[in-house]
Formats: structure tokens, sequence, C-alpha cells
């Protein structure tokens, strides 16, 4: 057994621009491999000090793993980016928390010494994988009632999460919605996003080549007014609308992740250090209250509270659960601190790949604000589970 634990180190991280799934989304005819490949391609570019070999393994995270996101993609991702041969990599998954779960799971074999450098990510391409495909839910689950119907429809999660907190409206998630719009115009217009898009090559039958740098999901300009007039699929007279949801999306995300002293000594930038990381388990008829327990564990673990967290990065599946989130905390819903460059309401959820989205933000934040020195990663995931990493900043000013 190793002696002792390494600390571990955020180095560098991107993403696709994220599109829209169906026929018309900006990646119909683009394969999914092929959107990661561009983010572990694009992350060798922008740290050309890592030998490639140096590469310990590859995970990459997708909820559905067949077709073009299987034959274990960790694997044939690093072997079509051009990594050695020597470089293995595998596929994981945690649904929503899939490349959250690649990240910790590879840094905590660095930590072990298993490991010097990783790298983790995720893809989803909702468009070639509609949420659900080919699953053949256990008929236990319901003949049993282990679980409540609506636990295997997330949209009626989210409502069963407004059942329970009367209090969380459809005109507060609303204007959290409109808020996630108007922090990511205003992080597009800033310069802020563009830095850790990867552009990727489209490809169209119809319409010839393309190019994807922004993301296709956001509609700046929205107002609650028009968030009031969606239909509410998922319940009649419902309060969960397209509006204050993710949408379908696809796209990808990777990051270079390594032990602190092998960082410094390949001169890899440090974005930030790893403190520790939770998952935990809630009724999956509200998994979006799952974020809550994680982050208390997590909190616990690190020996920090509430109040030493200075950047949250919440994942924005359903507007009411980043609300709940909030609510337990004592956060207020416009907390300058939460999701600053907005969320995946704005942006996409393409399932898999979002933790590393979050994280990829967070790092930006940091160094932007050295007087913060905390920051949390988290997000709700399905069958009833939440996920929070806790992160502090190498460049506090505390710290000097």
């Amino acid at each position: 057994m190793a002696a002792g634990s390494r600390d571990v180190v955020f180095v560098d991280g991107v993403r696709t621009p994220f599109g829209k799934a169906g026929q018309t989304g900006l990646y119909a005819q683009t394969r999914a491999d092929d959107l990661v490949v561009r983010c572990i391609r694009e992350l060798m570019r922008r740290n050309p000090q890592l030998p490639p070999d140096r590469i310990d393994d590859v995970a990459v995270a997708a909820t559905t793993q067949t077709g073009d996101q299987g034959l274990t993609i960790g694997r044939s991702a690093a072997l079509l980016a051009g990594l050695p041969r020597s470089v293995p990599g595998y596929a994981i998954d945690r649904m929503c928390a899939g490349a959250m779960t690649a990240v910790t799971t590879t840094a905590a074999a660095i930590a072990f010494g298993a490991y010097d450098v990783a790298l983790a990510g995720g893809v989803e391409h909702m468009g070639h994988h509609p949420m659900g495909s080919g699953v053949d839910p256990n008929p236990r689950f319901l003949a049993e009632k282990l679980v409540d119907p609506s636990a295997l429809v997330m949209g009626n999660t989210a409502e069963n999460l407004h059942d329970r907190f009367p209090h969380l409206t459809r005109e507060r998630a609303d204007a959290f919605a409109v808020l996630s719009q108007e922090r990511t115009a205003k992080a597009y217009a800033d310069g802020l996003l563009q830095p850790d898009l990867v552009p990727v090559a489209t490809r169209s039958v119809e319409e010839g080549w393309g190019y994807a740098t922004v993301d296709e999901p956001p509609r700046p300009g929205t107002t609650v007014e028009t968030l009031a007039t969606l239909r509410t699929p998922f319940r009649p007279h419902g309060r969960v609308t397209a509006g204050n949801a993710a949408g379908l999306n696809d796209g990808a995300t990777a990051c270079l992740l390594a032990a602190e002293d092998v960082a410094d000594g390949l001169g890899l930038p440090k974005r930030m250090r790893l403190v520790t990381f939770a998952f935990a388990g809630v009724d999956p008829e509200v998994m979006g209250v799952g974020p809550v327990p994680a982050t208390e564990k997590a909190l616990a673990k690190a020996g920090l509270s509430i109040d030493d967290i200075g950047r949250f990065e919440v994942n924005e599946a359903f507007a009411v659960q980043v609300l709940a989130f909030l609510d337990h905390f004592g956060i207020a819903d416009d907390d300058p601190r939460v999701n600053p460059r907005g969320g995946a309401i704005a942006v996409g959820h393409p399932l898999a790949s979002s933790g590393v989205r979050l994280m990829t933000n967070l790092a930006r934040e940091l160094e932007a604000h050295t007087e913060v020195r905390y920051g949390i990663t988290t997000m709700c995931i399905g069958l009833g589970m939440g996920g929070t990493v806790i992160w502090e900043n190498t460049a506090w000013e505390g710290a000097r």
C-alpha cells in the first residue's frame, strides 16, 4: 500500500460548445466519440509540456454506452485522439454525474499513488441516444414498490420536489431560469466562456460542413413573462417547463488531473486543489434534493461549513432542484457566488459530461477571485443521488 496520500490538482479543462439534441441540432450528424476526441486533443495542445505517455489512464463517462458512445469509450477515444497505445482507458457511468465520477475516481487513484496524471471527462449525444433509450428497468422496481413510478422520469421527480417544498413556486423557478440566461449572456459578452470552448467541425448531408464555436441552447432576452406562457409537459397545471429546466443536449468535456508534485515537476498549471468529495443517496422520487446531503457529507469530511465556500457551481438540471439546495443552506436565489457564469438551464446539460463543465467554470472563477479559498461543484443524479466535490483555490491570497 502506498504511504500516505498526495494532493491532487485540476490542471486544465475544456468542453465542446453544447448543441440541441435532435435532427436539426448542431451535432445531428456528428459522432459522439469525435466530440470527446476534440476535447482530448485540445487539452494536449494547450499543455505541450505534458508528455502524452505520462498519462496513466483516460476515464470517459457516458450514460448510454452503445453505438458511438460504446466500445469502452475512454480507451477508444484515447486511441482516436492519437495518445500512445500504452495509455489505457475505460468507460464509467453515474448518469448525470458521470464526468464528476470520472474525476473523483481518477483523482482517488492519483492520491493513492497508483497514477501521476489522468484524463477524465464525459460525453452525451442525446440526439443519437435519447434519455432512457435501450433501458429495461427491472419489473421489481414497480411490482414491489421499491420506487414510485415517477422516479423513472426526471421531470416528474422535479414536480415532486415542488410538491415537497410548496414555497418553491413556479414563479421562483422561472425567475431563476431568467437569471441563468442573463448570466450566461453576460459571460459570453465579457468573453468568459470562450477560452475553454473547443471549436468542432460539424457535418450535414444537406448543408455540408460547419464550425461550432458557441453553445446552441442559450436564449438571451428570455423573460419571466415569456416563461409563464410555457406548458407543463410532466403534469397538468404543473410547474416544470422547458424554460426552467435544462434541455436535451449533445456535448463533451475533458480535464487533466495530476498529483501536485508531478504538476510542479512538469510545469503544468495548478488551477485548483481537490479537498474532498462525497456522493449520497436520497429517495429516487425526489432525486433533485441529492446535492444537499452530498454537500453536508463533503463539508463534514473537510471540516468546513457552508460559510467557508466562496463559489458554488450547481448543475441546473431543474431550477427547483437548485432552489431546494439554496433554501436548505440559507442562500439567496440570486446570490452572486452561485453560478456566476450562468448554468445548464441556459447552456445545456448533456448528462454525463456536465460535471467537468462545472469544474472548468469554478477553476476560472477561483483564478479570478484570489480572495476566495474554497468552492464546490455539485449536482443531482438520477435514481436518487447527489454528488459534491470541494476544491481549494491554489491562488488564494491567504496562502501568500
